[in-house]
């Protein structure tokens, strides 16, 4: 496989192009459909997704729930900090992006409501500070309830309007919470689309993946070949190998609904031939039940061992 420059991947993308609200209904956005095989691409709307699937196809999605994630707080001193929940070390442990002047180890801050609010009575002591600028805070009350009943719903940098309605970042299927951003491709899909694929013999599948810092964090390398993704927690369960397994072996298809359902499917892939790329998978068990870290990284030159075809937000 040749080297890959990122900024192979660059493009223009005027402002005024990145839509600040979400289409009413979901299923009224616009759908590009491209058929690899013959090159052909076509106009649709997301609505048109029974039509455009095949009876028996394996629907895949991630029902992971955003958190809120984005709390505010106060040092000492006065000075503001904002935090950016990323993943638990325990109840009231969590990794943490900060931003704010000299957020050094042992740094105890106070929790606001608002970003000009007044305090909750909630502290949080800084107490480690990892790799890529993560802070370790550790907080004097589960962190969970705290985020629920104080913290914010952190939307990505291209979106300047506050959120209206924080249900409105959420899928209609999401149950378990644990990221920070959305899976945003299954933003399209509401309960009346899914009961048309239903009914169309689409069977569904729901699989965890839990989006961490890499959705904020640009990717800084040269080559695509030097990029390291940062570890989230992912979840596939035996109910699910067994659904994606048969599907494989009757010749369906398997559509992921987002990359982050993609990225769980290969990581089990890879873990039903212990982890080694280039082994072969038997043909009745494509892939095994996971659950734990991945940072599989998906690039050109990747080979895919589950996934016929992704459903993805641009």
């Amino acid at each position: 496989m040749f080297p890959i420059r990122m900024d192979d991947f660059d493009y223009y993308l005027p402002e005024s192009l990145i839509a600040q609200e979400p289409v009413e209904p979901r299923d009224a956005a616009r759908l590009m459909v491209l058929d690899r095989a013959t090159g052909s691409i076509s106009h649709h709307h997301v609505r048109d997704l029974p039509d455009l699937l095949r009876p028996g196809d394996l629907l895949v999605f991630n029902e992971s729930r955003v958190l809120r994630a984005r709390l505010f707080a106060r040092k000492p001193t006065g000075g503001k900090v904002e935090i950016l929940l990323l993943r638990p070390r325990g109840e009231h442990i969590w990794e943490a992006l900060t931003r704010g002047r000299r957020i050094q180890t042992g740094l105890k801050l106070e929790i606001l409501r608002r970003p000009e609010g007044e305090p909750t009575g909630a502290t949080a002591q800084v107490i480690g500070i990892g790799d890529q600028g993560v802070r370790i805070l550790s907080f004097d009350r589960p962190v969970l309830d705290l985020a629920e009943g104080v913290g914010q719903i952190p939307l990505p940098p291209y979106i300047h309007r506050p959120l209206q309605d924080p249900e409105r970042y959420q899928t209609v299927f999401a149950r378990t919470p644990g990221s920070v951003a959305a899976p945003t491709a299954g933003l399209h899909f509401t309960p009346g689309l899914l009961l048309r694929l239903r009914e169309r013999g689409i069977a569904f599948a729901f699989v965890t993946l839990h989006v961490g810092m890499d959705t904020f964090r640009p990717v800084k390398e040269e080559w695509a070949e030097e990029h390291r993704m940062h570890q989230e927690y992912c979840r596939l369960t035996a109910d699910v190998a067994e659904q994606v397994n048969r599907a494989k072996l009757e010749g369906r298809r398997v559509i992921a609904v987002g990359t982050t359902s993609v990225r769980v499917l290969e990581t089990a892939a890879l873990a039903a031939v212990g982890g080694c790329p280039e082994a072969e998978a038997c043909p009745w068990r494509v892939l095994a039940p996971y659950e734990g870290w991945t940072d599989l990284y998906i690039y050109p030159g990747f080979r895919f061992r589950v996934v016929d075809g992704l459903m993805t937000n641009f």
